[in-house]
């Protein structure tokens, strides 16, 4: 695993923040940008690449869940939906142990890397025993991810959530749900826990997680933001159309529409889905600059709906990419299944473009800003920042030039990832993570457990 202190790539092409370059030479030092030069000449000690492009922040994951990639796809008696699928994953997760979710996290975020994610927004809520207690360290749950993310070598935004009700009105939680609950007060002891662990790793951040406005009442999402200490605020909102008849069946009004007059939503808060908004909501949440946090491989796998992406786009919205209940890990098809899902919602081609421009481009360049504000990071090759970057492989395509490769990597799947580094450290070479054999090794193990228990 080679570190870039004092060291370079040089690039025949590289996407800096100001659009596409020739010849960029980017040096890293202690893991951060120290310099970009373009129509620069190598050095004699520089890596040579064709193409390197920043990383990107998988915004929304619940790590546990890659276990269970694959196994509910069976159907039921009746209709299939969002809530039998959950009560299959209530089941699963009930019968994990902390070593068991270090193993698949691992797995995970090995994945994750190989794809072009830097950076993990853990949106972690399996905090507690099996039986529902607290383990003795009740941060434990969270150190397994924490673990996970260091040997991986993925930076981690950690995002504690706070999970006290079955349903809208403070509903008592089921008993599938018993590994996720907190009071507010261990649930402040939990954050504490988790601040001391962020803080012992280098490039982590620390949020909070209200998992959802059925699973808090209004008091509580107030005293649940209030720890974030200035840190990202994430939210499950919107998901599904029995939520939102549900919510107005409690409130009067829609998930967003209540959000929007009751909580100080701005810029450090992420909305994940938010699928299911009128043409005002949409507007709304575009105004306060909140990030969309989208997951359309689990949102098409699930049955959740079609994000309203080109008129939330269209009114200055910010959206990001993650993979929730991670069935399949991949940056380039979240962000097809993204802009086809409007192309199939609108009967239209190149939804989430400008006219005259790239679509690839530009869902990769908006999707690596929009993660980035989300797990409170930076993003771009650009000097001061964390040396995240990936490079392609252009065997296949060498007649392609700029934003045709981008356009091809998205939506044709002839280029593959070559190297991904993190904090200068290159993770990823020739598509496959340094550690692949080790992590897989014990996943696999791991898995075959589970699957029997």
């Amino acid at each position: 695993m080679k570190e870039l202190n004092s060291s370079a790539l040089f690039a025949r092409k590289a996407l800096l923040p100001s659009g596409w370059h020739d010849n960029v030479r980017v040096l890293v030092e202690s893991g951060t940008i120290a310099s970009v030069s373009t129509d620069a000449d190598p050095a004699p000690s520089d890596e040579h690449h064709q193409i390197i492009l920043p990383a990107m922040g998988n915004l929304h994951s619940h790590a546990f869940q890659r276990a269970m990639a694959g196994l509910a796809e069976t159907r039921g008696p009746s209709d299939d939906s969002f809530w039998s699928w959950r009560n299959v994953m209530y089941r699963f997760a009930l019968t994990m142990s902390p070593d068991d979710v270090e193993a698949v996290a691992s797995q995970l975020y090995m994945e994750m890397l190989e794809a072009g994610f830097s950076r993990v927004g853990e949106f972690h809520y399996l905090h507690h025993s099996p039986d529902g207690n607290h383990y003795s360290n009740i941060a434990e749950m969270a150190e397994r991810v924490a673990a996970a993310a260091s040997a991986t070598g993925i930076n981690l935004t950690l995002l504690p959530v706070f999970y006290a009700h079955s349903d809208f009105g403070g509903l008592e939680p089921v008993e599938g749900q018993r590994r996720f609950i907190n009071s507010l007060d261990s649930f402040e002891r939990l954050m504490v826990a988790c601040r001391s662990l962020v803080a012992k790793i280098d490039g982590a951040e620390l949020g909070v997680a209200p998992h959802s406005l059925r699973a808090v009442i209004p008091q509580e999402l107030l005293a649940v933001t209030s720890m974030s200490g200035g840190g990202p605020i994430h939210i499950h909102i919107a998901e599904q159309m029995k939520e939102v008849s549900d919510c107005i069946a409690w409130s009067s009004a829609r998930p967003v529409e209540w959000l929007l007059d009751n909580a100080p939503v701005d810029q450090r808060w992420c909305l994940i889905h938010a699928t299911h908004m009128t043409e005002i909501e949409t507007a709304r949440m575009a105004r306060t600059g909140a990030i969309a946090g989208l997951c359309p491989i689990t949102e098409a796998n699930l049955g959740d709906g079609i994000f309203p992406g080109q008129i939330f786009c269209e009114q200055g919205g910010r959206v990001g990419i993650g993979s929730d209940s991670n069935v399949l890990i991949s940056l380039n098809g979240e962000l097809r299944q993204l802009e086809y899902s409007q192309r199939l919602r609108l009967q239209a081609r190149n939804v989430l473009a400008a006219p005259g421009g790239s679509t690839g481009r530009n869902l990769i360049v908006s999707a690596v800003r929009g993660g980035a504000m989300a797990l409170n990071a930076e993003s771009g090759i650009e000097v001061h920042n964390s040396a995240d970057m990936l490079s392609l492989n252009l065997t296949e395509v060498p007649y392609l030039e700029d934003d045709e490769i981008l356009d091809h990597w998205i939506f044709a799947d002839g280029v593959a990832i070559d190297n991904v580094w993190v904090q200068g450290r290159r993770q990823v070479v020739a598509g496959r993570h340094v550690a692949r054999d080790k992590i897989n090794r014990r996943f696999l193990t791991t898995m075959q457990k589970l699957v029997r228990r």
